[in-house]
């Protein structure tokens, strides 16, 4: 087995997970997670070693040309990919023409200027360089807003940095020995092609696992909190304060029970969705106004629960008065020109408790607390001692 063999099994490798990330990404549909952009990098990646395979020898030519471009855009894209799999939306094909009508054009200033050998050396150094870059990238990522990844991203650093390595040493073996450093028989492009046989085999389905496990870390957002406002839902609520009293550290808790007032009369006048805009607006208010920690729900309807963890009675009523005031102060446009809806709450508020089993009877609390809020008058707080 030579190079050659090991190139067109590459060939193979690459075009059958293009058509796997092209699947992958049909199915995804809306969140494609980078899955398209993979597929292309590695069609690109498969037509460049397909025209290398054809070639033969490295010489001055429209295929010598087309092949180097091909090679040097196909990690450009990865990248590109790598960036929307962190849902950063960035165009591909503009950047990916501009990289080729550059590099492109630099190979025939190399070309006409020093040659052949200079061509292939330019091709070998930038892939190098962007290749560092990757490695360096890929560490920072780790460090920062992958840190949930870090492990992955380590490897990735690794196993990039390899293939960064191998063309840094090709490029000074071209300007050290000339064009025989890529004869395809030499051991060094055995080893060359062997390394990217081994990333091609193993990256593909590294990849296919984070994305899977983006899926999975999705569906468990999506079981713990409201799609509408991005609160908890009720099982993310007793799930986190089942974590909160498991802490050894945990001191008592006050549920607090929060009712947009005459919720009905907004859907009957503005319609429902802009009730549902009430609803999300509420939330912004409820989450810029608790504590680190505490426990922000969507309880159903236009009913929201805070449960403020550690922290008094004091405390407790306190929170309350400021995510009221927030609430009222705080207006959306309506469906008219220079129309403005506002809304109140009321909320109600529960003695403390101090186990997660407490949380029933915390709610028929707060709840009593609540109903006599609503007939005082409502935009108040109620505390539950006097109405328990």
């Amino acid at each position: 087995m030579n190079a050659t063999v090991i190139l067109g099994m590459l060939c193979v490798h690459l075009m059958c997970f293009c058509v796997m990330f092209l699947l992958i990404s049909v199915r995804l549909k809306g969140g494609k997670m980078g899955t398209d952009v993979f597929a292309a990098g590695h069609l690109l990646l498969g037509l460049a070693y397909f025209l290398q395979l054809l070639g033969g020898a490295p010489e001055w030519g429209v295929a010598s040309v087309v092949n180097h471009t091909l090679t040097f855009c196909a990690p450009v894209v990865y990248v590109l990919g790598a960036i929307r799999f962190f849902d950063r939306h960035v165009p591909v094909w503009g950047p990916l023409l501009t990289v080729a009508g550059l590099y492109t054009g630099a190979q025939v200033l190399v070309q006409m200027a020093l040659g052949t050998e200079a061509r292939h050396a330019l091709l070998a150094c930038a892939c190098a360089v962007l290749f560092l870059g990757m490695v360096v990238t890929l560490l920072y990522s780790a460090r920062t807003f992958a840190r949930d990844l870090r492990v992955e991203m380590m490897l990735f650093a690794v196993l990039i940095g390899g293939i960064c390595v191998l063309n840094a040493a090709k490029f000074v073996m071209i300007l050290t020995g000339g064009l025989q450093a890529l004869d395809m028989s030499s051991p060094f492009q055995m080893a060359f092609y062997l390394y990217m046989s081994f990333l091609g085999t193993v990256l593909p389905p590294a990849v296919v696992w984070l994305v899977l496990s983006r899926l999975v870390d999705q569906l468990r957002i999506l079981a713990v909190n409201d799609p509408l406002t991005g609160l908890l839902n009720r099982r993310g609520l007793t799930e986190g304060l089942a974590r909160h009293f498991r802490s050894r550290m945990a001191a008592s808790a006050h549920l607090l029970i929060v009712d947009i007032d005459h919720f009905k009369q907004i859907n009957d006048t503005h319609g429902h969705q802009m009730g549902d805009a009430v609803l999300a607006r509420v939330a912004e208010a409820l989450k810029s106004t608790v504590r680190q920690g505490d426990l922000a729900c969507r309880f159903g309807g236009e009913e929201f629960v805070v449960l403020a963890l550690n922290t008094d009675h004091s405390g407790a009523v306190h929170l309350a008065e400021r995510m009221r005031e927030a609430v009222a102060s705080s207006q959306m446009p309506g469906g008219k020109p220079h129309e403005l809806i506002r809304c109140t709450v009321t909320i109600g508020v529960s003695m403390g408790f101090a186990s997660a089993a407490a949380l029933d009877e915390a709610l028929q609390q707060a709840d009593a607390a609540l109903y006599h809020g609503k007939t005082s008058g409502r935009n108040r707080v109620e505390w539950a001692p006097a109405w328990g």
